[in-house]
């Protein structure tokens, strides 16, 4: 073990003692006294032992215990706990060291954390059950692991590039809907802020860029917009704080990517926040309605866009009434309006609750989402991936609330039907449902939700599930009980899917090999070939193009496209006299390496995921769906977080050679104002002056506006960007975009 230096040593001291001027009037003598028993038997205990940002790893305790007592205002006990995380872990001591010294609650809480072992361990999907598991005991357990990854992602900056986007991929794939189902807001949205900024590091600065040079024109209609509205608050003798926030980085960059947008067209870039100092005689809801008059009496509200969080508060607590209203210079502009006691809710979430009210009152809150929880964990699924996908669909999607015929109110994501109602109140109303009655009209199970639905549901005996169910549900509970009816069942259809698997090999007349099967379970992102029977049998997937899964030869004019994008191409001939062994130890891919990304790929196969359809010279990243096959995903791909929250340590750096002679299907998306002779200007461009390859073009025309849908076969980004900058200039198109799902 290596000894710090006197100025590490002095280090550390200076920055425990700016922790202890921060909460020292917090807390009693004997509670100060518990915290600098932590810190001394946690410094010892890590004496040595530094981080690769090369620091003394004790100040990362001590920074995540800082987080705890500020920004989730926990107690002696938490801040304890986040002194000692690690201790277990990366040193010598045991948890029964840590029970003798500090107690069982502790110890509990200590250990919950240890199960999440390594600070960047990308395993979650697995030990996030154990997580899980303790949250019913103790939600600190939870709460000082995020305050934990915070500190993490803040000082990434040491960390090599493959790593940073495996973690701020996990970090935006559980943390941050995690963060946000606790109402903490402000680390929320600092979790997506760092997450976006090593993960998109060029898009981060170009957006941070864009609002800094409209900081001075922002301020102005800041300004024009809220004097106004503090005159008349004035008036009237309310009491309030008005601010403004800027939307963040990445929500920006989200809107941008969700509506095909430019940054100049998003919109409300800016919130207006008013604050009401409430007074204790009059309702809050009162309060901050007599604002919203005051509001819409100066500027006209749009119609659509009033919501009221605080008659029915979000799942996570937070109340506030939304407005957005057309401001000066012809800009919209959202107003939030609430009081300070729900402003420090809505950013503090968990900390909030724990201040104003009982905290056992809180957790009760918190009680149907840890028994939905506990029903998923008890699920005979053993599949990480779909339990992360159902576990996430509790965290973050909006909510409605629907009630039954006796006025009992349950919450729902929205996009929720029939059959998620019947599911959320009884498994048997489930699996029996036919339909329901909403004001006395029948609808179907398949029927959409309404906000403030009254809801009977119709059953019958002779009712079953059907798979087809699992297009219109969107709760995880109901999601979990239609597929648990067809998984105990689960070796039926492993047999019934390697049946399908024979059947259709022998009807396209295609020897069933090893090698197939292999390129069938990559290209579904399957485990082994027992997940791909399972699968099969149960119908969750198909072999409908089976002969282009597998690569079947032919003297098609896109036979290299379809070798490079699924694997074919076949062997060397001087590698036809090896054994199976000895073939595949020269086809092991090196996880350590940069995977090269080669025209032409001999005898370690790579497929390009379907999900996002990267092309050469964008940024991407392997995933080692086997030891000698890579699936390439583009860095910003969703799909990915899938596989770097369950399966991070098989994510490999990849990085395109220069591709020529090999194209690659593209579809770009045209807008504009139609005119004679733009359909010809368009193909001529991309056939004759750029010689590209299409497959096919379609353009709609509708009262003098057309939209085109083009299929074309590129080589790399170089040639897409110089594509798509010449199609702008066309003289009546307004808009060029790339779309990324090919089979929408």
């Amino acid at each position: 073990m290596q000894h710090f230096t006197q100025a590490e040593i002095r280090q550390i001291e200076d920055r425990y003692q700016d922790f202890l001027k921060v909460i020292k009037n917090k807390f009693d003598e004997g509670r100060l006294a518990r915290i600098e028993k932590a810190f001394r038997f946690s410094n010892a205990a890590h004496h040595g032992i530094k981080r690769k940002s090369g620091e003394p790893f004790i100040i990362h305790p001590i920074s995540v215990a800082k987080i705890v007592a500020v920004d989730l205002g926990l107690g002696a006990t938490s801040i304890v706990v986040a002194l000692l995380h690690d201790v277990v872990e990366d040193t010598d001591y045991r948890l029964s060291d840590i029970e003798n010294m500090f107690g069982d609650r502790v110890a509990r809480i200590v250990d919950g954390l240890t199960k999440l072992s390594g600070d960047f361990d990308s395993r979650h999907a697995l030990t996030l059950k154990k997580m899980l598991m303790t949250l019913s005991d103790d939600v600190r357990v939870i709460l000082i692991k995020i305050a934990d990854r915070l500190h993490n992602m803040r000082t990434l900056d040491s960390m090599p590039a493959h790593k940073k986007i495996k973690i701020a991929g996990e970090t935006l794939f559980l943390y941050v809907p995690l963060a946000h189902r606790l109402g903490l807001h402000a680390i929320k949205s600092e979790l997506e802020e760092l997450s976006f900024k090593h993960k998109h590091p060029d898009e981060y600065n170009q957006i941070t860029y864009l609002l800094h040079n409209q900081e001075e024109q922002r301020n102005y209609l800041v300004n024009e917009f809220i004097t106004p509205i503090i005159q008349k608050l004035k008036e009237e003798s309310l009491d309030c704080t008005v601010t403004h926030r800027l939307k963040t980085s990445y929500s920006i960059w989200q809107k941008m990517q969700k509506k095909s947008v430019s940054f100049n067209e998003v919109y409300d870039l800016l919130a207006i926040r008013i604050v009401v100092n409430s007074k204790p005689n009059i309702s809050e809801k009162r309060q901050c309605f007599d604002v919203l008059s005051i509001v819409t009496d100066i500027y006209k509200p749009k119609p659509d866009r009033i919501r009221d969080w605080i008659t029915t508060p979000k799942a996570n607590g937070y109340e506030s009434l939304h407005v957005t209203v057309m401001g000066p210079q012809g800009k919209w502009v959202e107003v939030q309006i609430r009081t300070d006691r729900m402003d420090d809710v809505a950013e503090h979430g968990f900390a909030a609750h724990y201040r104003y009210k009982d905290i056992r009152n809180f957790e009760n809150e918190l009680d149907p989402w840890i028994e939905q929880i506990r029903e998923l964990l008890q699920s005979t699924d053993a599949d990480a991936f779909e339990f992360l996908d159902e576990f996430k669909l509790n965290l973050f999607s909006s909510e409605i609330n629907v009630f039954t015929p006796k006025g009992d109110m349950y919450s729902l994501p929205t996009g929720a039907s029939v059959l998620d109602f019947a599911y959320e109140i009884h498994t048997d109303l489930g699996n029996k449902c036919i339909g329901a009655k909403i004001n006395l009209k029948l609808v179907p199970l398949s029927h959409v939700l309404q906000n403030g639905d009254q809801v009977e549901i119709l059953t019958s005996e002779n009712q079953s599930p059907k798979l087809e169910w699992l297009k219109f549900t969107a709760s995880a509970k109901a999601r979990g009980k239609i597929k648990n009816a067809f998984k105990q069942e689960k070796s039926k259809h492993t047999e019934k899917g390697k049946k399908i698997i024979e059947e259709t090999f022998t009807n396209i007349k295609a020897p069933l090999t090893s090698n197939s099967l292999k390129k069938l379970t990559a290209h579904f992102n399957l485990n082994n070939k027992e997940q791909l029977y399972s699968e099969l049998g149960m119908g969750f997937i198909n072999l409908d193009n089976l002969k282009e899964i597998i690569g079947k030869k032919s003297e098609n004019k896109l036979v290299k496209y379809w070798n490079i994008t699924f694997g074919g191409g076949g062997k060397k001939k001087e590698e036809e006299g090896k054994t199976q062994s000895e073939t595949n130890a020269t086809k092991k891919i090196d996880k350590k390496k940069t995977f090269l990304l080669k025209e032409n790929q001999d005898n370690i196969t790579f497929s390009l995921a379907k999900c996002c359809n990267p092309i050469p010279g964008e940024q991407v990243v392997g995933y080692l769906s086997t030891d000698e096959h890579v699936v390439i995903h583009k860095t910003g791909c969703p799909e990915l977080g899938r596989f770097i929250a369950n399966q991070g340590e098989k994510i490999i750096r990849a990085e395109w050679t220069k591709f020529k002679r090999q194209s690659y299907l593209t579809r770009l998306n045209l807008e504009g104002f139609d005119r004679l002779g733009i359909v010809n200007e368009v193909t001529t461009l991309i056939s004759k002056v750029h010689s590209i390859n299409m497959r096919s073009v379609k353009f709609d025309t509708h009262d003098g506006i057309f939209q085109g849908d083009l299929f074309l076969y590129i080589h790399n980004t170089d040639d897409l960007t110089n594509l798509i900058t010449q199609l702008k200039t066309i003289k009546g198109i307004d808009n060029v975009s790339r779309i990324e799902n090919l089979n929408e």
